[in-house]
Formats: structure tokens, sequence, C-alpha cells
């Protein structure tokens, strides 16, 4: 990524979504950037292998996982998927799994937080819909830009 988060707020005042600071670095990029791609599922991680099986074109998934603690909804065979298809991140509404592989990988990933216990499967949820969490409305084609000083969502690249 080419700028950092401040730097986009302070060129940008007013015309950018700032997210509450409740997210903790775990991929091993720890700036990222790109058009977002949504997905809203909960405790079922069977659309996040679908997605970041396709080809990711430098984009980030952005997940609402509903803010879960019971399970992970990324491990590192998911975060390899992600690498391999060209995703540059995963801003993850829930939990992760795997998280010292995950951190030697080049992809940027964004969660509240680790559990060892694997999701269901049953194929539910929504591709492209936007997602509203940490106080930011997350709209498929917007364009997000993360570090260590947060995240911050604009209508169009930066």
């Amino acid at each position: 990524m080419k700028h950092a988060t401040s730097d986009l707020w302070d060129a940008n005042e007013g015309a950018l979504q700032v997210a509450e600071p409740i997210f903790r670095d775990y991929g091993g990029n720890r700036s990222f950037g790109g058009m977002v791609r949504t997905l809203k599922c909960f405790e079922d991680n069977s659309l996040v292998r679908k997605a970041l099986g396709e080809p990711g074109e430098g984009a980030v998934l952005v997940v609402d996982a509903g803010g879960s603690r019971r399970c992970a909804m990324l491990g590192d065979q998911l975060a390899e998927l992600a690498v391999k298809n060209g995703w540059a991140g995963v801003v993850m509404w829930g939990l992760i799994r795997d998280s010292a592989v995950i951190a030697e990988m080049a992809l940027g990933v964004k969660a509240l937080g680790t559990i060892p216990v694997k999701s269901v499967k049953r194929g539910e949820g929504q591709l492209d819909v936007p997602v509203t969490f940490a106080g930011v409305t997350f709209e498929p084609g917007n364009w997000l830009y993360a570090d260590a000083d947060g995240i911050v969502v604009a209508t169009s690249k930066l």
C-alpha cells in the first residue's frame, strides 16, 4: 500500500469512513488495501472458502460473521487459498485460527481475535451485499485501506 491510513484521512477528511479500533492484525502484510468484496455469514465459513477460491485481483474480502466468538471463520488453509488467488486481505468481524501460520503469509488479515474451533459447513450466507459493523457500512466496490493505525473506507480508489 502506498499511503498510510493517517495520511489518507488527512487528505480526505470527511470523505472517508473509519472503522472503530476493534481489530487486531494477524497477516504477514500489516498494510494492505483494495476493492471491497463482501460476505455475510454466521458460524459457517463455506462461502469464505468459495470467495477466496476465486481470483481476488487484489481485492479485500470483508466478512460480516456477526462478531461471533464461538468459532473461527478463517484458518491457514483458506488464507493460503487467498494468497494463491491474489487477494490483498481479509477483514473478519469474527475470529480466525492458525494465527501463527497466517502471520507468515503475504496477506493482510484483521480480525477480532483467535480460537481453535472450526466453523460448521452448511453453505449459508450472502456474497456481495452491503454489510455494517465497526461503525462502517462496507459496500461491494468501495476501497478499503488498512495498516497498523486502522481501517479507512472510500467510495472510490485513492
